[in-house]
């Protein structure tokens, strides 16, 4: 459940006010979210994914609140680990380009490769039709 939104680093462009879909934050006087609905986060890690400057922490348990200091998640590098660790942000490896997984190679069977007068059908829109019949 979201947890901390860090007033230090929050740039106040309000993306996870806008992102969340359980509608969580509201927008304070100052720009910056203040977590108003806390027990209504589904620990979705949505708003810590779109925050561009890693200002929030979404907590793993998502039954109960926890008590966190924003130093030590900061220090412990914590503090915006998810979005890192997908590859959103600015030269981060996105997490797709690390996985090799053969993902479709198991889920559908090989299949031959086409003949060149298949593919010139599928490629091509005015392919010549044969005449039905």
């Amino acid at each position: 459940m979201i947890e901390l939104v860090s007033t230090a680093r929050c740039v106040g462009c309000s993306m996870c006010v806008k992102v969340c879909p359980t509608n969580v934050f509201d927008e304070g006087p100052d720009r910056i979210p203040v977590i108003a609905r806390q027990n209504d986060c589904q620990t979705c890690f949505i708003c810590e994914v779109y925050c561009p400057v890693d200002a929030l922490y979404v907590s793993p348990y998502g039954d109960e609140a926890e008590i966190v200091d924003e130093r030590e998640l900061a220090e412990s590098g914590v503090l915006g680990s998810w979005r890192e660790k997908i590859g959103w942000g600015p030269g981060r490896v996105k997490l797709a380009k690390l996985d090799t997984t053969p993902f479709i190679d198991r889920v559908l069977p090989l299949q031959p490769p086409l003949d060149e007068e298949e593919t010139a059908f599928i490629l091509t829109p005015d392919y010549p039709r044969k005449p039905a019949g």
